[in-house]
Order: structure tokens, then C-alpha cells, then sequence
């Protein structure tokens, strides 16, 4: 007599994509922090010249935008394994993704105006100028993604319980929280904070740099992956949010210290930036996954 082996109900067979989406994921953010290092690497190269936005500036934003727009296809299918019923129960997962989130909103704000009060009061300069280009950062930063957040209309996932991830709606993220997916302000914060700090400690205490890049870097891309299990933002947010936080936290400080003598600096820090040239940075970008 034949037995028949076959398991009723069992699951279907994982698609190649589907197995290997988080690891691209994880590679897309991760691009953030390389090329982010090696745009304000330090070079034997001085600039010339008081410009702030270079060649490799656009070679890095067309790497963004490409990113994000190769995400879209994976939102859906990294929206479902993130969240699935395994994942959601697990309370590790849960605190873990929560007290993330938090360090970064509020939590970005209140260190960065510690670390600038501890330094105007202690006289400590360099601490004081991180504390306040941070801060600056991140509020810059954070107004333009709540900008585009705000005209895209982006539903979020949880809105369609992961099914419609081009859902968007014209200027719809404007009275809707709901429609504010687009991109990231979370991950816009924490990828803000983590390429100024990097960006100013390199400059200020170069040797410390080795393992600053990675700790703030490594953070940023946790907060990234957390608003994506939380189900509030999808992947191409994600990416998105992490290339405008990066460019600006850059920005913001090789302008500073290209010109140590700008209105925001004269009025809130004590003591003027040190005019340190901001050094040009050779450029890659890691494509292979």
C-alpha cells in the first residue's frame, strides 16, 4: 500500500527574493555609512575653493535615488517578513526596536543640547560645537523630509496591512499622519546625527573615528529596520530617509567649517568653528551584495 507523504497546509516554497530581500536591505543602508565615510574621509587633497556641493555629491545622490527606487518592488515582500507572527511576539525584538526609536526621537535632541550646554559652560569648545552642528542636523534634516513627507501622501504600511505600498496621494501627508510614510523621519534623525557626529569627530579627533563611524552608523541603520518592524515605514522610506539625513549631516558640517564666520555659528556658539579646509574624499560605491 502507498502512503502518501504529502503535509496538508504546509507553506509554500519561499521565493529566491523573498529569502534573500532582508539581505539587500541590509546592504542598501548599509551603503549609507560606507560612502558616507568615504565622502569625508580624510585625504592628502585640500579644496581650493568654498564649494559645497562637488561632482561625487551627485554621483552619491544618483546612488540614493537608484537605491530607493530598486526598493520599491521588495516594500511589499519586506514589509510581510518583518512582520510576521514570529517576529511580532518576540518581546526582545520588541523592547529592543522600541528603546531604539526613542533614543533617536527625542533622544537625538536631548543629547545634542546636553552635549552643547556641557560645553559652553565647561569652555570645551570642540563639545560644544558637536553638540550644536548635531542639533542642527537633524532639525535641517528633519524639516525637509516632513516636507516631502508631506506632499507624497504616502500610506503606511499598517494603513493597508502591507498590501499597497504605492499607495500616495498628493499633498495627502499634510492633515494625515497616516500618510507620512515618505520617506523616514525617524531614520532621517538618526542618520543625520550619526554622519555629523562622525563627520565633526573626524575632523576634531581623528583617531577616535574607528569605532565612532560604526557605532553611529550601525545605530542609525537598527532605527531604519525598526520603524520597518513597528510597520510604519516601508523599505524605499527607509533608504530615502537614510540619504537625506546622510547628506545633510555632511553638509552641515563642511560648510561650518568652511566658513567659520556664518550667522548661525556667530549667534550660538560662544567661541567661532576653527576654519579647517574640509578635505576632498575619494569616492565608491559598493554595489556588490
Amino acid at each position: 500500500m502507498k502512503c502518501d507523504t504529502r503535509i496538508s497546509g504546509a507553506l509554500p516554497a519561499r521565493s529566491p527574493l523573498m529569502r534573500h530581500s532582508r539581505f539587500v536591505l541590509l546592504a542598501a543602508l548599509t551603503i549609507s555609512a560606507i560612502d558616507a565615510g568615504s565622502l569625508s574621509a580624510q585625504t592628502t587633497a585640500a579644496l581650493d575653493n568654498k564649494s559645497l556641493f562637488t561632482r561625487n555629491d551627485a554621483i552619491l545622490a544618483a546612488a540614493f535615488a537608484g537605491l530607493t527606487v530598486a526598493m520599491f518592488p521588495l516594500d511589499k515582500e519586506l514589509a510581510e517578513t518583518l512582520n510576521n507572527r514570529v517576529s511580532k511576539t518576540n518581546r526582545f525584538l520588541n523592547r529592543a526596536a522600541t528603546g531604539v526609536e526613542v533614543i533617536t526621537d527625542p533622544g537625538s535632541l536631548v543629547i545634542g543640547a546636553a552635549l552643547y550646554t556641557y560645553g559652553r559652560v565647561a569652555h570645551k569648545t570642540n563639545i560644544e560645537a558637536l553638540g550644536w552642528h548635531g542639533t542642527e542636523s537633524i532639525i535641517l534634516a528633519g524639516t525637509t523630509t516632513w516636507i516631502l513627507k508631506s506632499i507624497a501622501g504616502r500610506a503606511r504600511p499598517y494603513v493597508s496591512k502591507d498590501t499597497s505600498p504605492a499607495d500616495f496621494q498628493l499633498l495627502g501627508g499634510f492633515m494625515n499622519g497616516d500618510r507620512q510614510s515618505f520617506p523616514s523621519g525617524h531614520t532621517t534623525t538618526a542618520f543625520a546625527a550619526a554622519s555629523a557626529v562622525t563627520s565633526q569627530v573626524r575632523i576634531i579627533w581623528p583617531g577616535h573615528t574607528w569605532f565612532v563611524a560604526p557605532a553611529m552608523y550601525g545605530g542609525a541603520t537598527l532605527v531604519g529596520l525598526s520603524r520597518m518592524y513597528h510597520d510604519k515605514h516601508w523599505a524605499s522610506d527607509v533608504v530615502l530617509g537614510a540619504a537625506i539625513g546622510t547628506f545633510t549631516g555632511i553638509k552641515v558640517i563642511r560648510y561650518t567649517h568652511e566658513h567659520p564666520n556664518n550667522r548661525w555659528d556667530r549667534a550660538v556658539l560662544k567661541n567661532k568653528v576653527s576654519g579647517t579646509p574640509i578635505p576632498v574624499a575619494t569616492f565608491r560605491i559598493p554595489l556588490s551584495f
